[in-house]
């Protein structure tokens, strides 16, 4: 009833509908507004420029006692490398801790964007970018347990487990299922279910907090509650960010070292 007061007072079409979550083009392409350039985009581009421009400057003259900016650089990689890589992976962890630091990096800088005034959105709050995310990891662990072992070694370890041989015809299509489709689903869902979530109970309560100031008179201290949980859910938010960074990195981690083990 709140929603539809004030959709009547600003003329807004309520409820909303599915178009309404596609943002518009920043750049119209042929006289045409299409989808190419949005503001997702953009903030995938300034989040990529940012952290490579944060490591070249960090790294422009590096010294034997580290500054501030290349002591975060290292710290950031070391964490990663360390903490992630060597941790799951041990000695050849070291090989995967580029691609590790970097998607880490990269999940965290998108993230931020949700608790960013003017931005307020993360792109990985669409789930295409989680899910090519995902597609990478995914083309990665196969590729490298392919390497290792060949094509039919890699898919025996993966789909064969040690068990009898009578409930193997029951146990080869789950271990197919969970190896080869709900991994890469579950890496790019929980990714972007919990960013999505996260964007949406923001907007709900600061939204809930305006409608509620303006449809009545009686609700208007209740918007200043509304506002202070949108300040607790935006600390909540904070924590999400760097979590759902870790959990994905340390999943792609899991999966890697899972194809390049001898047992599986």
């Amino acid at each position: 009833m709140i929603g539809q007061a004030v959709a009547l007072k600003s003329d807004v079409p309520f409820p909303p509908e599915v178009g309404d979550f596609y943002l518009p083009s920043i750049v119209p392409w042929g006289g045409l507004d299409s989808l190419w350039f949005t503001k997702i985009t953009a903030l995938v581009w300034v989040s990529t420029a940012l952290i490579l421009v944060f490591f070249l400057l960090a790294y422009r003259k590096p010294k034997l006692v580290p500054g501030k900016a290349q002591w975060i650089a290292e710290s950031t990689y070391g964490f990663v490398r360390n903490n992630i890589a060597i941790e799951m992976l041990g000695a050849r962890g070291v090989r995967f801790a580029p691609y590790l630091a970097t998607l880490l990096l990269f999940i965290v800088f998108n993230n931020l964007w949700s608790i960013v005034p003017i931005a307020q959105i993360s792109p990985n709050s669409h789930i295409a970018f989680p899910a090519f995310l995902a597609l990478i990891s995914y083309v990665l662990f196969n590729y490298v347990g392919i390497k290792k072992f060949g094509f039919r070694k890699y898919m025996r370890n993966s789909l064969i487990p040690p068990a009898p041989w009578f409930v193997l015809p029951i146990l080869i299509p789950i271990e197919f299922f969970s190896t080869f489709l709900v991994r890469p689903f579950s890496l790019a869902v929980r990714l972007f279910a919990n960013m999505f979530a996260g964007h949406m109970l923001l907007l709900v309560f600061t939204l809930g907090g305006f409608a509620m100031l303006q449809a009545n008179t009686a609700l208007a201290p209740i918007s200043v509650l509304s506002w202070l949980m949108t300040i607790a859910l935006t600390l909540l938010e904070l924590l999400v960010i760097f979590l759902q960074a870790y959990v994905f990195t340390v999943l792609t981690a899991s999966y890697i070292q899972g194809a390049v083990s001898e047992e599986h």
